[in-house]
């Protein structure tokens, strides 16, 4: 495997007795709010006690899960909550993070190779039935209102071969489609 670029070195935050975050890379306050947008950006940082110099980052990162959760933004149910408290002591609670970590390495993964399916699904040419299939409508409508008005003289009616091979193209597609997510929920 090739070697990526170094990361970035982590962005210090301290927190102060007064519970006021500072950002030592921008030389601001800010709040949890901007730490959970640094975090959803992949940013890497470190919040420190400024008093001790103790790392306190997985107490912050906690407490913004907490915030998020009682804005109703919940992601964690109430039986995943219990097991996880229950495991707290247990022989195998050593355990418990790494597994927890691969599973949404895993999640992360496959939420991936789904967005790549279904933007290869719905590319750019995918829609183009749809298009096709309105322009037709609403020149069908233009010429029956065209007629009722008086305007101009009927229009003859446009060509339904088109519409079936493009109707037949686009089944097609639905059916690529539906492959395409068998294949990723059985892996």
């Amino acid at each position: 495997m090739a070697e990526s670029e170094p990361k970035p070195e982590p962005i210090i935050i301290k927190k102060y007795a007064n519970r006021r975050l500072y950002n030592t890379d921008s030389s601001s306050y800010i709040t949890l709010d901007h730490l959970g947008t640094l975090t959803r950006e992949g940013r890497e940082f470190k919040v420190l006690d400024a008093k001790s110099g103790e790392d306190i980052t997985r107490s912050v990162l906690t407490q913004i899960i907490m915030e998020e959760e009682t804005r109703g933004q919940t992601m964690l149910p109430t039986s995943f909550l219990r097991q996880l408290i229950s495991m707290y002591g247990d022989s195998m609670q050593s355990m418990v993070p790494p597994y927890l970590e691969a599973s949404m390495n895993a999640f992360q993964r496959n939420q991936e190779q789904f967005r790549t399916a279904v933007s290869g699904a719905f590319g750019a040419g995918a829609f183009k039935p749809f298009e096709t299939l309105a322009k037709q409508n609403m020149a069908m409508f233009q010429a029956a209102a065209d007629m009722i008005t008086g305007r101009k003289g009927a229009a003859p009616a446009p060509d339904s071969k088109p519409a079936n091979d493009e109707l037949d193209a686009l089944k097609a597609q639905m059916a690529a489609l539906q492959a395409q997510l068998e294949k990723l929920s059985n892996r």
